[in-house]
């Protein structure tokens, strides 16, 4: 580290590294119990997936560079700018692969029947691909124009005329776009829907098992565990989502709305690094809640890092022809452990 780093920085990178190692790891498992198990092959883990690449590159780029940007390094002005859209690419793509998800967790709840022929591999690479695109608009907007450039050049701010600048996030991009487009535009109606659709999915499952326990064949102890299973699960997914995302855009909003407030700089590394941290337990929220991801996990521990069992192999998915409506009910719930 740098001589002379405060001590209150110098640990704010610290906690960095240890979340940028966890996020990068624990994502990589994912990934890869996906890769060798085609039981977990399904379109729901499409959209994990999409989640545990986005949180990678949280792991593997973000957090180098916010940890970069925090030393406060001499750079061009959009090379320093680049930096900080990267930083808002990737964490947008986290943000709306976490909406993804709930919203496919809405269908498996709205639709059980006929998720799979409404939810093809198909659409959900569509939405894959649409997330990231979104992401790409949205976070390189500031290149565009929207960043602080001429307001440097009005403070006398630039060190040269060659637009060399103290690099740090708040110095390049503007608050009005970070507050007005991307908090109230990207992260807050996001977080609203993930809302509605966490209350009508509790709204279907209470309607449903009042309903499923009297007419269906399906055991109801543990239709009654799958489903309050699930309803944990997306609390969680809603209550993480809030608490990792909503300090910094506060903070953010305290800069623009009252520019003669002092924000602390121990509270501002704290809000980063709870959203950093988020990409970091995704995978306990999204994967150890599945049982399958359970064995493949302890199959991959096993199996190439303890050299253990070579000759094990991980369960396949079998044939789905002839299955009953309750059975492919049963299988649809079997999945989605969440």
């Amino acid at each position: 580290m740098p001589p002379g780093l405060p001590s209150s920085k110098a640990l704010y990178i610290v906690m960095e590294v240890v979340i940028a190692l966890l996020s990068v790891v624990g994502n990589v498992m994912v990934v890869w119990a996906v890769r060798i198990n085609r039981s977990l092959r399904d379109t729901t883990f499409c959209f994990i997936v999409s989640l545990a690449l986005a949180d990678i590159a949280v792991g593997a780029l973000v957090i180098p560079l916010a940890i970069t940007i925090s030393i406060g390094l001499q750079t061009h002005f959009y090379s320093c700018l680049l930096v900080a859209c990267t930083v808002l690419v990737l964490t947008q793509s986290s943000i709306l692969a976490l909406l993804a998800i709930a919203f496919d967790r809405y269908l498996r709840v709205k639709i059980p029947m006929s998720y799979k022929r409404v939810v093809t591999p198909r659409r959900a690479g569509l939405a894959v691909l649409f997330c990231w695109l979104v992401s790409i608009v949205v976070g390189l907007m500031p290149m565009l124009g929207w960043n602080n450039l001429q307001s440097l050049r009005d403070n006398g701010s630039l060190v040269t005329e060659d637009l060399l600048v103290t690099c740090a996030f708040e110095t390049v991009i503007s608050m009005d776009y970070m507050v007005y487009f991307n908090f109230f535009g990207w992260v807050l109606p996001p977080l609203l829907l993930m809302l509605a659709i966490y209350i009508e999915i509790f709204y279907m499952i209470h309607k449903q098992l009042n309903r499923k326990v009297t007419d269906s064949h399906i055991d109801p102890r543990r239709y009654y565990g799958k489903e309050l299973k699930l309803a944990k699960s997306l609390a969680l997914v809603l209550f993480l989502f809030a608490i990792s995302w909503l300090p910094l855009h506060i903070l953010n909003c305290i800069t623009l709305f009252c520019p003669t407030c002092e924000n602390s700089e121990v509270i501002m590394y704290t809000a980063i690094i709870l959203t950093h941290g988020n990409s970091a337990v995704n995978p306990i929220v999204y994967a150890f809640r599945i049982k399958k991801f359970h064995t493949a996990f302890r199959k991959i521990w096993k199996l190439y890092v303890l050299c253990q069992d070579p000759a094990a192999r991980l369960p396949q998915r079998g044939s789905q022809r002839g299955r009953s409506n309750d059975t492919r009910l049963r299988q649809n719930y079997d999945d989605d452990d969440l």
